[in-house]
């Protein structure tokens, strides 16, 4: 097996169609190996199909970089650019994309069916530090032994901490799971308001 692997990665190495497996990395210059692409010049302008080795000679004499930009395509196409001045465009548009993301976190909010007043009013003002915060919570009851059976008085626990919750919004309805009852609160917004 792995010797037909090898036998096939040398005949595509051999017919020039080694592609770039990561999208991020195209192949550049002298890695890439092909009879013919089609080329394209810096502003744009389509200069025709022609091998590559004449292709790499015009980015040459331009002092820029040859890059395979579509691999795939019938012939290869590339480009004539500053693959350095590329990768730094590129990367400084993925950290402000990574900057505008915003990361919500799940946290964790135990109950039980026997919960007293006072501690459910703690619970519920911890909850609502939290979603202030911008996270959302899972409101979790745990049934033990015959407590199943009872699971209306675990929704009427549910509702009353949803009602004592000023800052978030029940965003999934109380479930059962298994042995658990789970109910998902998210932060309130504008929207969620009106």
């Amino acid at each position: 097996m792995a010797a037909r692997f090898l036998i096939f990665m040398n005949f595509r190495k051999w017919r020039g169609l080694l592609i770039s497996r990561d999208r991020r990395n195209p192949q550049v210059n002298e890695q890439i190996r092909l009879r013919e692409v089609r080329l394209v010049d810096e502003n744009g302008k389509q200069l025709g199909i022609m091998s590559s080795r004449e292709a790499l000679q015009i980015a040459r004499e331009r002092n820029l970089d040859l890059v395979n930009i579509a691999p795939t395509a019938n012939p290869p196409v590339c480009k004539i650019m500053d693959y350095g001045r590329y990768k730094y465009e590129q990367n400084k548009h993925e950290r402000e994309m990574r900057k505008k993301q915003k990361v919500i976190t799940v946290k964790e909010v135990q109950l039980s069916q026997t919960i007293e007043e006072r501690d459910l009013q703690i619970k519920a003002r911890n909850a609502d530090r939290m979603l202030k915060n911008g996270n959302k919570i899972k409101v979790v009851m745990r049934f033990r032994g015959r407590q199943i059976v009872h699971a209306d008085l675990g929704k009427k626990v549910f509702e009353q901490f949803a009602n004592t919750v000023e800052n978030g919004v029940v965003e999934r309805e109380a479930r059962i799971e298994g042995r658990n009852m789970i109910m998902i609160m998210a932060p309130k917004t504008d929207k969620a308001e009106n």
